[in-house]
């Protein structure tokens, strides 16, 4: 005999007591929940005759697959867990209470007990704390994703993959909205953090400051509330990385201090003491912290055991030793330590050139290139001649950094601006940075 559940009566009372006519109200229910929640996949359901009898019925074992449990509730208003459990014949769902207190009052015989919950309950209230709209495959895909972006910036640059990674953030935005169980939201959590680093990176590289930082303090933010460090760091990093070129140089080296002393062993320490720390001191001329910061960060590299080559500027990865090394060239032109730029630039020279990053290879040249014309005898020269590869390195993709130190040479270039080396040089640098994403980060430095 069909047991009376609550989803009997609802049927009945809205005359669908047919598996045409349920199927076609359940079908529109699922298409509008589809487009209420971006999720394509639940408006290709349909019930089967089969099902609709098992469920007008009263036949089921356990509920419906989750995404057919949605639907229900969707439909009909009401918790599955009410809808499939026993209803009072004849009675309203909402009568229940009423009736059942004023049977117990009008006999004198003791009230039988009942379970809190049966089985059924139980089961329904699993399947929805474990329900999730992000599914293994999901979270792949969006790790994928930044990681793709991440190993082709230095190909394709900024402004090719500023929308993609913007597009990731999104979406795990979106996701975030929804339900998710612990280990799903923390995942999602993650990669929206990562996302967000990747953006507040990118807006350094195009000169955006103050964008670069509401990106890196909720990459920040989302990190701590889950716990993950190693993003955490990466996030500071780049948050000193971006006020070292806004030129705050005792804020960049105040946030990447910060971060060292809550981790001084991890690994991404390597690069807040490289890139955030050694550079900004040496703008501010402090010889010796500058000389302690980067053995420091080469004794952690010695720790972790890093790679020896020139690693990617925008990775999650700790810095290689050659990343370090070209950190440390920077940090010595700023002390005007020409000797010492010198050598270091000759050390990592093989692997410089050898790398497929075209930006790097124009950073090293422009170092170079400022400490030949801080030598007792100027090679003006070499350093335009440097100065020149530079820009042609770069071509069309400029960056923030490339547009800084190849201004900074020009400038340094004024007690010998009728030598010829040096009017070429000026020439090409006034049509190199004419493209109008170098003249939006001149814009944004003055």
């Amino acid at each position: 005999m069909p047991r009376t559940t609550l989803l009997r009566q609802l049927l009945q009372q809205r005359h669908l007591t047919t598996h045409e006519a349920f199927a076609a109200q359940y079908e529109r229910a699922a298409a509008r929940l589809a487009e209420l929640d971006r999720d394509p996949r639940l408006a290709s359901l349909q019930v089967s005759p089969r099902q609709f009898d098992r469920w007008y019925g009263g036949e089921l074992l356990t509920l419906p697959r989750p995404d057919a449990c949605r639907v229900l509730e969707h439909m009909l208003g009401r918790p599955v867990s009410e809808l499939f459990s026993t209803a009072y014949d004849g009675a309203p769902a909402h009568d229940r209470d009423e009736e059942s207190s004023t049977a117990q009052q009008a006999t004198s015989a003791p009230p039988t007990r009942e379970d809190d919950e049966s089985p059924l309950d139980i089961v329904t209230r699993t399947r929805q704390l474990t329900a999730s709209n992000a599914d293994d495959a999901t979270l792949a895909f969006l790790d994928s994703s930044l990681e793709g972006i991440a190993s082709r910036y230095e190909q394709d640059g900024p402004y090719v993959l500023r929308p993609q990674a913007r597009q990731v953030r999104q979406l795990a935005h979106t996701l975030l909205d929804g339900r998710q169980p612990p280990r799903t939201r923390r995942e999602l959590f993650r990669l929206a953090a990562r996302a967000s680093g990747l953006l507040g990176y990118m807006a350094v590289n195009t000169g955006d400051f103050a964008l670069s930082e509401a990106y890196c303090t909720e990459a920040r933010d989302l990190s701590r509330e889950i716990g993950d460090l190693d993003t955490d760091l990466w996030a500071c990093g780049t948050l000193s990385f971006s006020l070292y070129y806004a030129g705050r140089y005792d804020e960049a080296d105040a946030c990447a201090a910060a971060a060292v002393e809550r981790a001084p062993r991890h690994a991404q320490s390597i690069r807040l003491l490289a890139n955030g720390r050694a550079r900004a001191l040496g703008k501010t001329g402090d010889r010796r912290a500058v000389e302690q910061t980067i053995g420091q960060a080469f004794r952690l590299s010695d720790l972790h055991d890093v790679p020896v080559g020139l690693t990617s500027c925008i990775s999650f990865e700790p810095y290689g030793r050659a990343r370090t090394l070209a950190n440390a060239v920077t940090s010595h032109v700023a002390l005007r330590n020409t000797a010492q730029v010198l050598r270091d630039a000759e050390h990592i020279d093989d692997l410089v050139e050898h790398s497929t990053s075209s930006w790097s290879r124009s950073l090293v040249r422009l170092d170079v290139a400022t400490a030949l014309l801080q030598q007792r005898t100027p090679d003006i020269d070499h350093a335009m001649a440097l100065g020149r590869e530079a820009l042609r390195l770069c071509g069309d993709t400029p960056i923030s950094s490339i547009y800084q130190r190849s201004r900074d040479l020009h400038e340094q270039t004024g007690p010998w601006r009728d030598h010829p080396a040096v009017r070429d040089y000026g020439d090409e640098f006034r049509t190199w940075s004419s493209q109008p994403a170098a003249l939006a980060m001149a814009s944004s430095a003055s």
